[in-house]
């Protein structure tokens, strides 16, 4: 992957005290689904992705199938003009192919964040980013756990920072967003979300 899944593999931490006091519900609740997502060998789902870049807004369809080890296939499946493109992901390299021709948007942030870097860029937040924030959201589907990641040398609203939500029961990924200084450059609501843990059959 490119430079921003390197620096995040490379500085990002798992915290256990991020929420707050021990037997906090929140902090529980982080520490159950990072268990999960640190087990997990891969994982699958639809995700429906925003990319703002100020002056200009790309919005995707993306059918994703990720792996811990191996590769990690992202299918494009909107707009139409672009429906069918596939990225293929593995051993730090990025490749598009669609007949022939290259899709490139640009960069969303200084370490190269693209809108098709986005997915596994999140997913590694959610297994090792830095957590430095997490609380329970009441919403119509359940509740809900929020995190927001950072670096930890960094100030509230500055440099790159994530928020993401999982379904407190089931560890489902259920939206995630990145910003960078403040601005929302990245907003990827995710359906379908399932995951395989190193402990499934077959």
């Amino acid at each position: 992957m490119r430079r921003e899944l390197c620096a995040l593999m490379m500085t990002l931490v798992l915290p256990l005290a991020a929420c707050g006091g021990e037997g906090n519900q929140a902090e529980q609740g982080l520490q159950e689904i990072r268990g999960r997502y640190l087990e997990m060998t891969g994982c699958s789902g639809h995700a429906d992705l925003v990319a703002d870049y100020g002056q200009r807004v790309y919005t995707y369809g993306i059918d994703f199938y990720w792996q811990r080890e191996g590769e990690t296939l992202l299918t494009l499946t909107a707009p139409e003009n672009v429906a069918g493109t596939v990225a293929h992901i593995a051993a730090g390299e990025t490749a598009l192919e669609y007949e022939g021709i290259m899709l490139e948007t640009g960069p969303l942030n200084p370490a190269g964040l693209s809108p098709v870097d986005a997915i596994p860029a999140l997913l590694a937040y959610a297994r090792e980013g830095f957590v430095a924030e997490c609380v329970l959201e009441e919403t119509e589907q359940g509740q809900q756990l929020r995190t927001l990641c950072r670096d930890p040398e960094a100030e509230p609203g500055t440099g790159t920072e994530a928020e993401l939500w999982f379904d407190l029961e089931t560890g489902s990924f259920l939206r995630g967003e990145v910003s960078e200084d403040g601005f929302r450059v990245i907003q990827c609501d995710i359906s379908g979300f399932a995951m395989e843990l190193s402990g499934d059959a077959g």
